[in-house]
């Protein structure tokens, strides 16, 4: 789920010398999965349910989810996008982001007394849930993750203190916990699975008793997202990443391309695509962020057909079935609180 902060996926200038395009794209492969996690979706659905039953405007505090269409469309439709509380009057509705919010972002709403409702992604929540049960036995923690990034300052601001952020291996030896004997790993849900495991494992070389997640932090969609690029970079010769500068789980996908030597670029559009990136390439994979909706997939696949591509082919790909339920003041029925998968 993700502003600035996280090292952005290459990305050249948008547009591209019309005379320099070439007909040499062969096919495109499509990652599966891609696109819309079930956190995503639940928090875009929380704003257009809020605007239906409460009518614009609606007040997000920051970016609801990390893609410039999205929030655009949300935009049109009467949702105005704020960081500073004191921005929103009194009464109105608030709708906090998918990335969640520190305790003190949480009492500042509930003291102006906006309607709020919550989108933190559920999972997101979880580690909330659990560095405040971890906190009050006595616990400090080591966060892996971007600085700056809003999930981390959302989960780093659970607590007053005794949390302690690490970006890179190298972060690890320079952090002075106040204790050892009760000290917990926690990580942002959208990094790299490959490059938090080797964190964790410089975390745990220097204080072996750290106690780790029973699950990982890093969520479903994100790894799947990850393990589609992996198997789907041995097959092409160029991977597009569909997704916005500031999406952590985009960056990352990109990135996880170039790292297995193939080269990897993130497009917040098809306008971002530069025809001399296929050059010579017979085959063009193409995969998308957890806050890239299709229809950008679709407008992608367009414009690399326009420069050649013959056919478009999908991978066998792990199906997602995760669904999470709104708050219970924008359920329509009687569904359970509870999340469903299957």
């Amino acid at each position: 789920m993700s502003s600035a902060g996280p090292p952005q996926a290459a990305k050249a200038p948008s547009g591209g010398s019309a005379a320099h395009e070439v007909a040499s794209v062969g096919a495109i492969l499509l990652a599966e999965p891609r696109g819309f996690c079930a956190g995503v979706d639940r928090a875009i659905e929380i704003v257009e349910k809020a605007l239906a039953k409460f009518g614009a405007p609606i007040y997000v505090r920051h970016e609801i989810v990390h893609n410039t269409y999205v929030v655009n469309d949300l935009k049109a439709k009467g949702a105005l996008f704020i960081e500073a509380l004191d921005a929103v009057p009194a009464g109105a509705t608030l709708v906090f982001s998918a990335h969640g919010v520190s305790r003190a972002v949480q009492q500042e709403a509930i003291d102006r007394g906006f309607q709020i409702f919550d989108a933190t992604c559920p999972l997101v929540a979880k580690v909330h849930v659990e560095v405040a049960k971890l906190a009050r036995e006595g616990f400090e923690f080591i966060m892996i993750g971007h600085k700056g990034h809003p999930e981390v300052e959302g989960t780093m601001g659970q607590l007053d203190g005794g949390i302690h952020l690490v970006e890179e291996v190298a972060d690890v030896a320079r952090i002075q916990p106040g204790q050892t004997d009760k000290l917990a790993v926690v990580t942002q849900t959208t990094l790299s699975v490959d490059d938090a495991a080797l964190i964790a494992a410089a975390i745990k070389a220097r204080f072996p008793k750290v106690r780790e997640p029973k699950q990982q932090d890093i969520c479903y969609a994100t790894q799947n997202r990850q393990d589609a690029v992996k198997l789907m970079s041995r097959q092409v010769d160029v991977v597009i990443v569909v997704g916005s500068p500031t999406s952590s789980n985009s960056n990352r996908l990109a990135e996880l391309a170039r790292k297995l030597g193939t080269p990897g670029y993130m497009v917040d559009s098809a306008d971002d695509l530069q025809p001399k990136w296929f050059d010579g390439c017979s085959r063009v994979g193409l995969t998308a962020g957890a806050s890239a909706p299709e229809i950008l997939v679709t407008q992608v696949i367009a414009r690399i057909k326009a420069l050649g591509a013959v056919s478009v082919q999908s991978m066998a790909g792990l199906p997602e079935t995760v669904k999470f339920p709104l708050p219970t003041g924008l359920r329509m029925d009687n569904t359970p609180s509870g999340a469903t998968s299957s």
